[in-house]
């Protein structure tokens, strides 16, 4: 499983069983863990496709990859928690979901109105930044894909701020400056940055519950 951040992976974990340190190199975060009867490895380096790329610059010994993790919904039908599935479909779902498109763009769709040009150029039914770079993975590895997103933020609605000003060379998102940029506005972006968080950790669960209900 490749996501972007440890926290998408917090439901995950918390179904898994002998988790477990896995060393790998060029990624910032990577544990393993028996999921499902199966052995998988948790693969996160920060978001878009280059620091991807850094982290699968090796070849292990999978037989598949599932990227999983937030996305912002283009759908306006699509809600906090939703999970919407590209890709080859997880078996013995019993958990509802959408299938739909996955648009990947190297940065954060931040408000409405992106939001809607996305929709419209692309017809996908979310957004996010990483799984296009993953998918290259598994067709140069020759193993199947799939895409498990879950949705963190609706269509209709503009995030706090601009991460995309607080990324760094690689980047990464610099989170002193996005607090300190909170702080600097406190009854504005501070309290819809707060129910951000509070978003993606639902999102997160809702994640970790949904990949339990399936076989495999």
């Amino acid at each position: 499983m490749v996501g972007a951040e440890e926290r998408e992976f917090e439901g995950i974990l918390k179904r898994a069983g002998d988790i477990s340190a896995l060393p790998w190199q060029g990624a910032a975060f990577s544990r393993q863990a028996a999921w499902k009867n199966r052995r998988w490895f948790l693969i996160a380096n920060g978001p878009g496709p280059r620091l991807v790329e850094r982290a699968l610059n090796q070849r292990p010994n999978v037989d598949r990859i599932l990227s999983i993790g937030f996305c912002g919904a283009l759908d306006p039908t699509l809600r906090i928690g939703d999970i919407v599935v590209s890709g080859e479909v997880p078996k013995g779902l019993q958990a509802s979901f959408v299938q739909g498109d996955v648009v990947s763009v190297d940065r954060v769709a931040f408000t409405a109105r992106e939001k809607c040009e996305l929709r419209a150029a692309t017809g996908a039914a979310v957004v996010e930044m990483e799984s296009a770079a993953v998918a290259q993975k598994a067709r140069e590895w020759n193993v199947p894909f799939g895409c498990v997103r879950v949705v963190s933020d609706v269509a209709g609605d503009d995030l706090p701020l601009d991460f995309n000003r607080y990324r760094d060379a690689d980047g990464r998102f610099e989170r002193t400056r996005i607090a300190l940029a909170a702080l600097g506005r406190p009854f504005t972006v501070l309290p819809r940055l707060v129910r951000l968080d509070r978003d993606c950790r639902r999102a997160a669960e809702r994640l970790g519950e949904f990949l339990a209900n399936c076989e495999n």
